[in-house]
């Protein structure tokens, strides 16, 4: 039998281009955790720890599109350098910062530098689209993907964790901020498999989220990721309540498995269902997982919650960029990839600092009314978005 992932790599180049990107996008998932073990471990203060890397966090995801909007004008190649030098330079100024040490403030002022990080995960994906456009084999590549991304941040904090604590406080941003740079120079080297550049008409100079149907993605994504970002924090409180904080690792590690294998799955499957119903049923199953963490009483039960609740986020997550790759005009693609992506970091944000308040205020179980009410964001927005995207569907074939 075919392996379909296998087949993806039969195109000349594709193997350098996903190492390469696999390697730049390890920093994201590195960086925030990495920051706030540096700076627990130099200024023993968790509060200035935990501003700073939300700082480097927030300004990521409100630049990354506007980064990734000056690729699609200019190209890969001219653009990407540039951000990655902009990026390493501000977290190996914050470190310096960090150990000598200077005032606080400076630590946000090389935060908001640090934050020109591109979303290399978004590029890749530009490149497998240009590979493999209208065809089944895009969506095993953007399958592929989620898996990478997954992965990612499975690997990046306990990388940046474990090399502040056993070498130095600042080696795990330090390292990050290496393989940025290694990982951005051996991507755009690599010019055969670049998008080309296409031209841009007046009409489509605008940003990619003045569209309704991209505004309705964000959401999603939004609302998945804040639901991510609850499970995330209450696990970890969860453990600690019962007390097992050991096991909160594995936990996650559950939810991240079922997303893995489902995306690896998902993007294996020749499906002829029409993407706007695959959105519905996507929405409806993530919101319907939501459920059973209420009820979750134990360790065992809560990991049997996080894995349902993980086998559908990375089938949705496929369908919103297939449906991205198919509404925004191939001049805009990687802007409206990226604007997906920093949609999912927003939401888990949001999620952490609210299932936060909440696990504070109550209890560990009491967090994940934060994931009900993002499930039900989740339900109104595959509702809404459905007949939008049908329609959408519907004009572009009629403009055919």
């Amino acid at each position: 039998m075919a392996n379909p992932y296998r087949e993806l790599f039969d195109q000349p180049g594709s193997r350098g281009f996903v190492l390469a990107g696999l390697i730049a996008r390890l920093p994201i998932g590195m960086t925030g955790i990495g920051l706030i073990t540096m700076l627990a471990l130099l200024r023993d203060n968790y509060a200035l720890a935990g501003a700073v890397a939300a700082t480097f966090a927030l300004t990521t995801a409100l630049l990354a599109p506007q980064i990734s909007r000056l690729v699609d004008r200019f190209g890969q190649h001219k653009v990407l350098p540039g951000a990655a030098a902009i990026s390493t330079s501000g977290l190996l100024a914050l470190l310096a910062c960090a150990h000598w040490p200077a005032p606080d403030w400076s630590l946000f002022v090389c935060a908001v530098f640090s934050g020109f990080m591109p979303s290399m995960s978004a590029m890749v994906r530009a490149r497998w689209t240009q590979i493999y456009r209208g065809t089944p084999q895009l969506n095993t590549a953007y399958a592929l993907e989620s898996v990478l991304d997954e992965v990612c941040f499975i690997a990046g904090p306990p990388l940046a964790v474990g090399l502040s604590v056993a070498l130095f406080p600042q080696a795990g941003p330090l390292v990050a901020a290496l393989l940025l740079a290694i990982g951005v120079y051996a991507f755009v080297v690599q010019r055969r498999t670049e998008p080309p550049v296409q031209p841009v008409t007046a009409e489509h100079r605008q940003s990619v989220i003045r569209l309704g149907c991209m505004r309705v993605l964000v959401l999603l994504l939004v609302a998945m990721g804040t639901i991510v970002g609850t499970i995330d924090v209450v696990s970890v409180a969860f453990a600690q309540q019962e007390g097992q904080p050991a096991a909160a690792s594995i936990v996650l590690s559950v939810y991240a498995l079922g997303s893995c294998i489902a995306g690896l799955v998902f993007g294996g499957l020749k499906l002829r269902t029409p993407l706007p119903r695959l959105f519905l049923w996507c929405g409806l199953a993530t919101a319907a997982t939501t459920l059973p963490l209420l009820v979750s009483s134990t360790i065992f039960g809560l990991s049997l919650a996080v894995l349902i609740a993980g086998i559908f986020f990375a089938p949705t997550l496929i369908v919103a960029m297939t449906l991205a790759e198919q509404m925004v005009p191939g001049a805009r693609l990687t802007e409206a990839l990226t604007w997906l992506i920093s949609g999912l970091g927003i939401g888990v944000a949001l999620g952490a600092a609210a299932a936060g308040q909440v696990v504070d205020a109550f209890d560990a179980r009491s967090g994940f009314v934060v994931a009900l009410l993002a499930g039900v964001v989740v339900l109104g927005v595959a509702l809404y978005g459905q007949r939008r995207l049908q329609l959408h569907a519907s004009a572009a074939s009629q403009s055919l």
